[in-house]
This record gives structure tokens, C-alpha cells and sequence, in this order.
């Protein structure tokens, strides 16, 4: 059975058709831009305005789905091999990309409410979670990731940066039971993601100072 679970799997047809799935899902994201207007009426800027929710929804979507898009294919930049554990992962983090046009439509419908912002925040945190769990199953598997490749920063930047993506995802889901609007910035912008970078950034200059003025000293 084990050996059955391990069996390789085609990587060039799991890229591929996750890239075709990933297309379609953003190209969905535009289904919800319609004008409902009345028949005979006259266009005005003021209804080109109206819909601006689905503007909104649509704008953060299609750069989150491109962002998730971007950091899969970093991931198989480096993994040059996949069994159908990894083809699992795979496929859970495709039904959660699926799902991000309907959590988008939702949210658009019922703008700055909880239950809508908590849906698309957890959706998002989802995606963050396989993301994870896509990565760190490739990394800890012998052969799966081309070693020559990756250098040890670019992996603690790829780990640190998915590590941040849960916790953008999480802080907007509590968030959202105390204000909505919130969490939807703190999504569009990724705040937290953010702040901790910067705080790391900083701290890391500081070290960096410290250990040349260290020298200078000797």
C-alpha cells in the first residue's frame, strides 16, 4: 500500500494542468463585473461606480491568485520530482484556488460583513496552509528538491515568507468578528506580512552593525 501512496508521478503533467486550472480560476474572477442596468437607460459615470465592491473583490483576487501562482511555480523551480502525496497536496491547493471567484463573489454581494470577510479571509488562509504543506513535504523528501538550486537563504526566505502568508491569512480571519473593513486591508495589504518583515529587516541591520563596529574594535 505504502509503496502504492509513494509511486512517482509525471511532474511536467501536474505543472502543467495546474497552470490550466489556475488560468481558468482568475479568468472566473471576471464573471462577477457586470452592470445591471434597466433597459433604456442611459450610461453615467455614476453607474460605472456603482459596482465598485466587484471592483474591489476583483482587484485583490486576481492578485492573490497571481501571487499563489507565483510562489507554486518558485516551489516547482526547485522540486524536480512528485509522488501522489505531493500530487494530493496539489489538488487540495487547486479546490481552494477554485473556490477564491465564489469567496470574491460573496464578498463583493455582502461587502463589510463578517461572515463573508471570515469566508474569503479563511479561503485565503487555506491556500497559505497547502502552500506549506506543499513546500515543507518537498523539502524534507530525499530527491525532491535539486540542492544545487537552492541555497540555504533562498530557503529560509521561501520558508519564512509562507510562514508569514498563514499569519496574514489567520490575523484577517479574527479580525473579521470585530471589523470587516479591516481585515480586508489587513488582506490587501498584508499588513502583519509587513510589519514583520520590516522588524526583521531591521533587527537583522542592527546585528550587521553591531558585529562591524565589533571588528573596528579589534
Amino acid at each position: 500500500m505504502k509503496h502504492n501512496r509513494e509511486r512517482e508521478v509525471p511532474l511536467e503533467r501536474v505543472v502543467l494542468f495546474t497552470d490550466a486550472v489556475v488560468a481558468i480560476a482568475i479568468t472566473l474572477l471576471a464573471l462577477d463585473l457586470r452592470l445591471e442596468l434597466p433597459e433604456n437607460h442611459s450610461l453615467t459615470f455614476h453607474d460605472l461606480l456603482e459596482p465598485w465592491r466587484n471592483y474591489l473583490a476583483f482587484a485583490l483576487s486576481f492578485i492573490i491568485i497571481a501571487n499563489f501562482w507565483k510562489t507554486h511555480h518558485s516551489i516547482f523551480t526547485y522540486t524536480h520530482k512528485m509522488n501522489e502525496t505531493l500530487l494530493a497536496i496539489n489538488i487540495g491547493w487547486l479546490f481552494f484556488i477554485v473556490a477564491l471567484p465564489f469567496s470574491a463573489s460573496v464578498l463583493s454581494s455582502h461587502f463589510n460583513s463578517t461572515p463573508a470577510t471570515f469566508l474569503y479571509s479563511l479561503n485565503i488562509f487555506l491556500l497559505s496552509v497547502l502552500q506549506n504543506f506543499m513546500w515543507d513535504y518537498a523539502e524534507v523528501r530525499e530527491g525532491f528538491i535539486d540542492r544545487e538550486k537552492l541555497s540555504k537563504e533562498e530557503d529560509k526566505k521561501n520558508r519564512t515568507m509562507f510562514n508569514l502568508d498563514m499569519l496574514n491569512g489567520l490575523v484577517a480571519m479574527m479580525v473579521s468578528f470585530f471589523s470587516p473593513l479591516v481585515a480586508f486591508l489587513l488582506l490587501s495589504f498584508k499588513i502583519p506580512t509587513f510589519l514583520i518583515i520590516t522588524f526583521y529587516i531591521g533587527n537583522r541591520r542592527r546585528r550587521i552593525l553591531a558585529k562591524r563596529e565589533a571588528k573596528k574594535d579589534k
